[in-house]
């Protein structure tokens, strides 16, 4: 009988040091966890405040006229769009740095998309101020403007900076010129060809999404154009409001049930940069109808699920 008591107390007494075992264990992962969700957001974080001390940087560098700044933040390739659509080179864009900006942006706003970020907001021009001064109107509107940075060498570099005035009603669709109305719904370029030479397989496959973006407009496809485009995807187009992923598919339905032919913008010029998950493609582009004026389109894609998204596009009207 002595010998089972003290069978049952070591058989109680291991049940107890098991448990405990576990419960230590489960602290261990719950504390894990914690640091593991801890160290996914603290870099989040930190990017962000790296991407505006930046941006902060390249803006005050415009206003002072601070080339040597400004050298330092600018990738190699950078290219900015003011809103008239003038396109300045790296070169030129620090030789006329101090003619480009009048005040600090406003309304910022920073999404990192891994080594791609886009920073929005808005910022008055010094040609906006001048204009203004010149008129003798006492205040000058600003522009919306994205800033796209990548992470090149463990340093945040701006890639691309767009302006873009808006408006605050959507306009009146305009009709297709006399003449012209059997052209729409054609896609020759960029669906058949482009000026652009694909140097990889991750290329190829953001251009197709960008095509079935275009197919899929033509075609009054509102849910495979959904398919192609971020949910939080805003279009930000000269003499327009910002047009988001819902509203676009609206008017996508509504062109469906008018019947309204599509044309879409043919690429004259595009260059397409890919970092990691996320890429910027810059390109020039004209209706070849002419019902608007050929523009400048800066956009950002993201690749979620194995799937390549459009998540900005702005365009400006080339003046």
């Amino acid at each position: 009988m002595r010998g089972v008591r003290e069978m049952r107390r070591a058989s109680r007494f291991r049940s107890r040091r098991a448990a405990r075992s576990l419960g230590l264990i489960a602290v261990a992962v719950s504390l894990s966890a914690a640091l593991l969700v801890k160290t996914r957001a603290e870099p989040a974080a930190g990017e962000e405040t790296a991407i505006i001390a930046a941006d902060t940087a390249l803006n005050d560098a415009m206003r002072v006229g601070d080339r040597s700044l400004a050298r330092r933040v600018l990738s190699l390739q950078f290219t900015f769009t003011d809103e008239g659509g003038r396109l300045f080179a790296r070169r030129e864009f620090l030789a006329d740095l101090k003619n480009l900006l009048a005040a600090p942006p406003t309304d910022r706003k920073v999404t990192v998309y891994g080594l791609v970020a886009a920073v929005t907001g808005h910022r008055m021009s010094a040609q906006a101020s001048s204009s203004a001064s010149s008129s003798g109107s006492s205040s000058a509107s600003s522009s919306f403007f994205l800033d796209v940075w990548v992470k090149q060498k463990g340093a945040w570099r701006a890639l691309a900076m767009q302006n873009v005035v808006l408006a605050e009603v959507m306009p009146a669709p305009a009709p297709p010129p006399p003449g012209e109305e059997a052209r729409a719904g054609e896609c020759r370029n960029p669906c058949q060809t482009m000026p652009y030479r694909v140097r990889s397989q991750v290329e190829q496959e953001v251009l197709n999404s960008f095509l079935a973006i275009k197919r899929a407009s033509i075609a009054h496809d509102a849910q495979d154009w959904s398919k192609r485009v971020a949910d939080e995807f805003v279009l930000y187009r000269s003499g327009y409001p910002p047009i988001t992923k819902p509203e676009r598919i609206a008017a996508i339905e509504q062109q469906k049930q008018a019947a309204r032919p599509i044309t879409v913008g043919e690429l004259q010029a595009v260059r397409l940069s890919v970092y990691g998950d996320a890429a910027a493609m810059i390109a020039a582009e004209m209706v070849p109808n002419n019902s608007r004026p050929p523009y400048r389109a800066a956009r950002v894609w993201v690749r979620r699920n194995g799937q390549w998204l459009m998540a900005i596009s702005v365009q400006t009207d080339i003046r």
